[in-house]
Parts: C-alpha cells; sequence; structure tokens
C-alpha cells in the first residue's frame, strides 16, 4: 500500500500502481470525469500515470491552470493527428499549450493551408475526438527513437532528440498519431468536445529567418460548446473594446513614427483623462498625509549603481548619456531619487512613516517586439510614492497601502483582483536577488501576515520578487473577464543600507527604515489601456473629456445653447455644442459614438420653458429637465465619482 495525502492534509493508503484516475473515482465518479491531470510530488503528470511510492496529491481540472495547459496541449496532438490524416507526409516541430490555446508549427513541403482547410481540420478533429482515443505515455531509448524518426525522415524531431538522453524520452501516442513528447495529456480525446481553429501564420523554425519557413496553425479547446461560444463572443468583444482602437476613435492617444516606438503622445481628451486621475491620486495621498515631490528625469551613473538598478536593470534601461566625462541614465524609476530625497536631512522616528509621492516619469527600453499600445510603452507616468517606516510601522503602512487598492476598486467597478505575491529564490541570491537570506524571510513573512490578517485574496508566486524585496503585483479583471496587471506594491530592505538611509529612534539609536514602494493605479499608460477595454470607451461622466453635448434642433436655437453651455463651463462641466448645420439624428447618433454620456436637445418647446431634452448614454431618454435642476444632479455625481 502506499500513502497519498491530498492537498488538505488528509491521507489515504490505495494499492500500489493506482493512477490519480482510479483515486478520483475512490472519491467520485463526477470528480473522475472532471480530472484533466494531476500534480504528484509537485510535477505534473497523467492522470493514467500510476504511482508506486507514497506522495502528495492535487488532482487537476478545468479550474486549474495546469489542468487547462494539460487540455489545450492534448489538443494540440489532437490537431496534429487530423493534420497527418489530410496532409499525408506532414512533419511536426513542436506543438505547445498558450495562453489561450494551443498550436503546432508544421512542415507541409510545397502545400498550402488555407481557411478551408481549417474547417476541414476542425471537422476531422471533432470526428477524432469522439473515438476517445487514450494517450498512451511510452518511454522509450534514444537509440529506438532516433531510429524511429530516422525512418520517418523526420529531420525535426531528430533535431530535438539530440538534446536528450536515456531516461528523458517518452513518446505519446493517440489514435494513428505518434509524437515526441514529454507530457502529460488528458486521458482521452473524448475530453476535448468543443474545438476552434483560429489563424494560420507562418514561423521560421526555432525562430531563426535563417531557417525554413513553417506554417503555424493556432487553435482553442473547451470541455463544452458553451464555454466555447463564451469565449468567442468574449473575444469578439474584445476586439470592439480594443484600447488602440478606442484610442484613436475617441481621440485620446496617438503614436508617431517621428517620435518613435512606445512613447505615445497624450491628445487633448488623453490630457484630461491624466489629469483627473491624478486630482483623483493627489486627494487620496494628501488625505493618507503623503508629502508630494518632483525629480528630474535623468541621474548619475553613481545613483543607479548605488541603488543596485544598473547591475540587476541595465537592459531595460536606455543607453547612458556622457557629458563632460560623466554618464547619466534617463530615468527608469523614481526609488533612487526620492531616496536622496529622505536622506536630504536628518530624520527621527518622529518623522516617520515619512510617505513621498510623486506622478514621475520614467523610461524604459522594452523590446520592439513587446511593445503594445498602452500596456507596453517606453515613457510611462507612474502614480509612485515611497513609504519609509519602521519594522513596527509596517505592518499599519502595508495594510494601508492595501486598503487603498480596495477604494480604488471600488472607485472602477473591479469586482476581481487577487494580489500576487512574488517570493524570491534561494538558488538565484546575489545572482537574480540581493543576497541577504535572512531578511528576505523575514521581510516576506511581514507581507504574509498583512494579507492573512485581512482576508486579501492573494496567491504566492516564487522566483518573479524585486532585486531588492518581496513585492505584490495587483491582477485585476476587467468587465468581460480579460486580465491585466495594474500595478505593484514592494518591501525594500535593501536600498535604505545601500544609499545609507537613517533615522533615530526613540532610544537615540541609529536604523534604517524598510521603504514600501507602491503605485496603486500604475501607471497612466497601462491604467488608461485598461480603463478604455473595462468601460468599452464609455467613460465615468468624472473621467470622460467630454460631459455633456448640447445639441439644437436647429440653428434657431443656438443662442439658447450658448447660454447653457456657459452655464456648465462655469459649473466646471466639460462641455460643447454641436452647431453643425444637421439633422438632429445624425447629430445624436455622432455623440454617441463620441460616447459622450449626457446630450441636451433644444428645440422651441425646451427654449420656452428654460429646460433640456435630456439623453444618457447607454439609457437614452431622460425626459425634460430644467437646466439649473440637471446641473445640481450631475454636479453631484461628478462630486461622488460615480
Amino acid at each position: 500500500m502506499i500513502n497519498i495525502t491530498f492537498p488538505d492534509g488528509a491521507v489515504r493508503q490505495y494499492e500500489e500502481g493506482s493512477t490519480s484516475l482510479d483515486i478520483a473515482k475512490s472519491i467520485s465518479e463526477g470528480l473522475a470525469r472532471k480530472v484533466l491531470a494531476a500534480k504528484v510530488n509537485g510535477q505534473v503528470w497523467d492522470a493514467t500515470r500510476p504511482i508506486h511510492s507514497d506522495a502528495a496529491l492535487k488532482l487537476l481540472t478545468w479550474n486549474d491552470d495546469e489542468g487547462k495547459s494539460t487540455f489545450w496541449h492534448s489538443s494540440a496532438h489532437l490537431m496534429a493527428e487530423a493534420v497527418e490524416s489530410l496532409f499525408p507526409g506532414v512533419k511536426f516541430w513542436v506543438g505547445p499549450p498558450v495562453e489561450n490555446g494551443f498550436y503546432y508549427d508544421m512542415d507541409l513541403g510545397d502545400r498550402k493551408m488555407n481557411e478551408e482547410d481549417l474547417a476541414r481540420l476542425e471537422k476531422k478533429m471533432n470526428e477524432l475526438s469522439k473515438q476517445s482515443s487514450s494517450y498512451v505515455r511510452k518511454e522509450i531509448s534514444k537509440k529506438d527513437a532516433v531510429k524511429y524518426f530516422s525512418d520517418k525522415g523526420d529531420e525535426y524531431k531528430l533535431d530535438l532528440l539530440q538534446g536528450l538522453n536515456d531516461g528523458e524520452i517518452t513518446f505519446y501516442t493517440q489514435g494513428n498519431f505518434t509524437d515526441l513528447c514529454r507530457g502529460p495529456h488528458v486521458p482521452n480525446t473524448g475530453f476535448i468536445k468543443a474545438i476552434k481553429l483560429t489563424n494560420i501564420a507562418g514561423a521560421y523554425w526555432k525562430g531563426d529567418e535563417k531557417n525554413k519557413m513553417l506554417t503555424r496553425v493556432y487553435g482553442v479547446s473547451f470541455p463544452s460548446q458553451k464555454e466555447l461560444d463564451e469565449h468567442l463572443h468574449m473575444l469578439e468583444e474584445a476586439k470592439k473594446r480594443d484600447h488602440r482602437k478606442l484610442g484613436k476613435e475617441l481621440g485620446i492617444f496617438t503614436f508617431d513614427d517621428d517620435v518613435g516606438p512606445g512613447l505615445p503622445l497624450w491628445l487633448p481628451n488623453g490630457g484630461i483623462i491624466i489629469e483627473e486621475l491624478e486630482r483623483l491620486a493627489k486627494e487620496t495621498e494628501e488625505a493618507a498625509e503623503y508629502k508630494r515631490v518632483v525629480t528630474p528625469h535623468i541621474g548619475k551613473e553613481s545613483l543607479y549603481l548605488t541603488s543596485g538598478h544598473l547591475p540587476y536593470y541595465q537592459d531595460s534601461m536606455y543607453p547612458p548619456i556622457e557629458l563632460e566625462g560623466v554618464k547619466y541614465y534617463l530615468k527608469a524609476m523614481n526609488c533612487p531619487h526620492h531616496h536622496k530625497i529622505f536622506a536630504a536631512e536628518p530624520r527621527s522616528y518622529r518623522d516617520l512613516p515619512l510617505r513621498l509621492a510623486e506622478y514621475g516619469t520614467c523610461y524604459r527600453y522594452e523590446q520592439s517586439g513587446e511593445l503594445f499600445g498602452l500596456m507596453r510603452v517606453r515613457c510611462l507616468h507612474m502614480n509612485d510614492a515611497h513609504i519609509y517606516c519602521s519594522k513596527e510601522q509596517f505592518y499599519e503602512e502595508f495594510k494601508a497601502v492595501n486598503d487603498m487598492y480596495l477604494k480604488y476598486f471600488k472607485i472602477f467597478g473591479i469586482d476581481k483582483y487577487v494580489m500576487r505575491f512574488s517570493l524570491h529564490s534561494v538558488d538565484k541570491l546575489g545572482i537574480k536577488y540581493v543576497d541577504e537570506p535572512k531578511l528576505w524571510i523575514e521581510t516576506e513573512q511581514l507581507v504574509r501576515d498583512v494579507l492573512i490578517k485581512t482576508n486579501t485574496p492573494y496567491v504566492e508566486v516564487p522566483d518573479e520578487a524585486a532585486f531588492y524585496g518581496p513585492k505584490i503585483d495587483v491582477q485585476i479583471w476587467s468587465a468581460i473577464g480579460r486580465e491585466f496587471t495594474l500595478a505593484t506594491n514592494q518591501v525594500d530592505f535593501a536600498q535604505g543600507r545601500r544609499f545609507k538611509l537613517e533615522f533615530v529612534t526613540h532610544d537615540n539609536k541609529a536604523e534604517t527604515p524598510l521603504i514600501i514602494h507602491r503605485a496603486p493605479l500604475g501607471t497612466h499608460e497601462r491604467f488608461i489601456g485598461f480603463l478604455l477595454e473595462h468601460y468599452a470607451g464609455k467613460l465615468p461622466l468624472w473621467l470622460s473629456p467630454m460631459q455633456v453635448k448640447i445639441l439644437p434642433i436647429s440653428d434657431k436655437f443656438l443662442d439658447y445653447g450658448k447660454t447653457i453651455l456657459q452655464k456648465l463651463k462655469k459649473a466646471d462641466i466639460r462641455a460643447d455644442i454641436d452647431d453643425r448645420n444637421e439633422k438632429i439624428g445624425k447629430k445624436i447618433r455622432d455623440t454617441e459614438l463620441m460616447k459622450v454620456p449626457y446630450m441636451l436637445v433644444i428645440g422651441e418647446k425646451e427654449m420656452n420653458e428654460q429646460k433640456a431634452s435630456v439623453r444618457r448614454q447607454g439609457k437614452g431618454d431622460l425626459g425634460a429637465k430644467l437646466v439649473d435642476e440637471f446641473i445640481n444632479e450631475i454636479k453631484i455625481e461628478l462630486d461622488e465619482r460615480r
């Protein structure tokens, strides 16, 4: 008998050689039907693979990332079997799962694949999935593996085998398809019930443009047709909500080749959104007793050597500018400058916690292939701050930062979020991380205590910390379920000592403060990109560049419209008048396309009664209101940032 330990700590005994699927069946048949793979002693295995010794076991379903990955990997093999049946003689390179589906790279020889072929492949995959063929794992010697692929004349798999040794090689077979693969896979093809092949692309073998161009086919699959339909609907909705598309249509930002890639130009409408976000942040931070500072866009090499950013972060920084024998770098982060402000005068425990805030402009040299609209740029404006505190103050300060996140989530209607708690790796101390093992453990526990005691949802992720301390990346989900990394909250136990930062304690001793790096709204660029997609461009009233548009039915009512416009502007409401010689229907449609929250339609009746017919974006006609009454109502909406 072997002992199997489950995630809740329960231990049960099973016959040696039992599979994870056997164990799932012993719990319930319903569970067994959902199990896609299993994590055995931390490694993902086939659910059908025998277990021969005591093990910690986690059964993986569609709800687990590893379960999805296994499902999509198996779907790639199913697609390869379909391709092989329709394109005899095809040779395959690699077919991995990716974030939302799978792909397979293949050499079709002189043949080309088109959209009609995708439809044929989908049909064939559905036929094959219904056969419920088992995915069979077989360990094989390198000699036999080389012979198998040599006989097939498959140079691609032979190339993969070069880096493998005996004991590392496995084949997987389902139906009539066999592939070199380390697995794992779902129990059988019948688990794959809904399939959509989405795209055909070209991909150089090994990513090298000197090599042959292979055909890459992308796809996605789900355990049910309903889930696939929902996914495809989300993709269509995501296209409509793409911040790059909306940013252009709504006149928010642009890029220009002469300025440079990854360097957005904010148009007037974008400038207004930025100002409103800054106003929110400044009000919030002032209430929390932050002090505002301003720092330069460049710094000397010595500054970034002291901070440690040059050794650890240089690849993401712009090359230096050399003047009078001194190297200067464009600022990639605000922290070293803020540390110098802390050090500018003597500090005592009475000064702490000291919270320094800045909307600082930073420059990071992201790789060209990684640039993506506002989500990945080279110039970014950070809602940044650094909190200098004692160890005794850390809990309350870190909790206050998390509370600030929750306040912002409520304002922006963010219902789903999780804190991604990034830890160091012991094996990379002195290489990727500051070599202070005791401080790493102590500081990580400080953060963990806050998260646990405040019931904050979080997941721990190894080997993703900042080089100077653990961090939290805030993961949020938009209205259509797309995941974004919003901001970061980092703990720093290293830079205080690097910069010789000290404060005098109440018993007259010198002590180095703990430093919390935080940016609850992240950068303007990423956050505005998120908001455009979250709201589908229909920003809340307080954030909208244009809040009210006055639409006269004809030129006869322009003067009345202008008197309303002056009232709105006097009340600090962003408004304009559509004085074009167009029909009212077109004016309404054009205003709706620009996502303006309120429209005031005015004609003879409205002018005589000193009213306006009010239309609300997404709600239609709200009826006629006195202009002053309308102003008072939306002033309340603006003040509350609803």
